[in-house]
């Protein structure tokens, strides 16, 4: 079971240990699926199985004076095995093995990410049960517009994970492609269905057409699906930034005890990890735009991508396991407020009602820009007076000689708009 709130999984997949444990695994495959073909003595075969190794630092000695890693590291598996070495990275060219290799780490990295979205949906759909009839302040612009419970916005984002969690699906698909193809992908030394083979083996797709490197247009996607995920996390976490200014206090990351929230001010509790979420965020926009500036390279290749690969690829599948471990936890333990919120939704002094009063006005027979008129004149008034717009309604001429007072009593009544918000959960299959 994957840790839910660690990296150690991911530090592993990007690890030199691990990167040349899958070159290793991946110079096997093909090496058997050639010794199956008659191509690679079946004595030879077995020598390279049994004898093919690497050490890391020795490795790395190599390419100090090679200059380039996939030689270091098949000199460095010559020594293991022997004359017999002769039979490996047989009519490959560096970029199958990179590639390929790099493939399976993505798609490693890739589900380790995929189980932790399932289980942030998971906990957003669990709260959204929870405060389903919490009532909360709905704003546009920042400011109160009319009531929704607290529960609908947990669901809209479980929703909005719930296609990321799709979209993400289909970022490993485009991710986990492999090639065996030689030098600029023609196959002149290496027959295509070892390709087809060893990526079967290796649980790859192999590419339908590639050059001498797999297209990058895969690994933009992988990029800029984190990024996508990266913005719904941003979004949430700006919402909870919101509700925990001191003005809002309508919802609070947990602050468990012990915890310090300023070096100079012993009282704050500050919203540290969704501040967090925002910048981490940042840099996963960052690496899909160069993820984007990867998909064209010269010719049959350069390796302007490989490097920058090596960097934003390990930090941006980190990144995003970091960022789901901390808002999983964040989320399960949000501090929440109702009494806040009911605090909140009553500051207006009713005005959050005016569109009820303004639509019963024009079901009464007003037009609606008379009602419009009507309504919007009063509730000025309350603005400006600060007095109950209920109140001021009822001491209206024009609204009364419409609407009774119990005709307002409903209309002020914030319970029915449960009946609709239920019939999105059951749309959604919440309940």
């Amino acid at each position: 079971m994957i840790d839910r709130y660690k990296t150690v999984d991911m530090d592993r997949i990007w690890s030199d240990q691990n990167r040349f444990e899958i070159w290793k695994k991946v110079e096997l495959a093909v090496t058997e699926v050639l010794c199956e073909r008659g191509v690679v003595p079946e004595k030879s075969w077995k020598v390279i199985k049994e004898k093919a190794d690497f050490r890391i630092e020795r490795v790395l000695e190599i390419e100090k004076e090679t200059r380039h890693d996939v030689i270091a590291f098949l000199t460095n598996m010559a020594e293991f095995i022997g004359p017999d070495s002769r039979f490996v990275h047989m009519g490959m060219t560096s970029s199958d093995l990179l590639d390929t290799s790099l493939a399976l780490q993505c798609r490693e990295a890739g589900l380790i990410i995929l189980e932790k979205l399932n289980i942030f949906h998971k906990v957003l759909c669990k709260r959204a049960i929870e405060f389903k009839d919490t009532f909360q302040m709905g704003r546009s612009h920042g400011i109160h517009a009319e009531p929704i419970t607290f529960g609908l916005k947990l669901a809209m984002w479980s929703e909005e994970i719930k296609r990321n969690i799709i979209r993400w699906e289909r970022a490993i698909d485009a991710i986990s492609i492999g090639q065996i193809s030689g030098a600029v992908g023609t196959y002149q030394h290496i027959d295509p269905d070892v390709e087809i083979e060893v990526c079967k083996r290796l649980e790859l797709s192999a590419a339908t057409v590639s050059n001498q490197v797999v297209q990058r247009d895969g690994h933009a996607e992988y990029l800029t699906t984190l990024a996508v995920i990266g913005a719904t996390l941003e979004k949430i976490a700006i919402e909870i930034r919101h509700l925990q200014r001191t003005e809002v206090l309508e919802a609070e990351e947990f602050f468990q005890k012990g915890q310090k929230g300023s070096s100079a001010m012993p009282h704050k509790r500050n919203p540290i990890v969704t501040e967090r979420i925002t910048g981490m965020a940042r840099l996963l926009r960052g690496n899909a735009h160069v993820g984007l500036e990867n998909v064209a390279l010269w010719h049959e290749r350069d390796i302007s991508h490989s490097s920058v690969e090596r960097v934003i690829l390990p930090d941006s599948t980190t990144i995003m396991d970091y960022s789901l471990n901390k808002m999983i936890y964040l989320m399960e333990n949000l501090l929440v407020y109702p009494d806040n919120m009911m605090k909140n939704i009553n500051l207006t002094c009713g005005l959050i009602f005016s569109q009820e009063v303004l639509l019963e006005l024009v079901k009464a027979g007003l037009t609606r820009e008379d009602a419009y008129s009507v309504v919007q004149r009063n509730a000025m008034k309350v603005w400006d007076e600060r007095t109950d717009f209920k109140e001021m309604l009822l001491n209206d001429s024009e609204v009364t000689k419409y609407l009774t007072r119990k005709d307002l009593d409903q209309l002020f009544d914030m319970e029915k708009i449960k009946l609709n918000i239920y019939k999105i959960y059951n749309r959604i299959g919440l309940n």
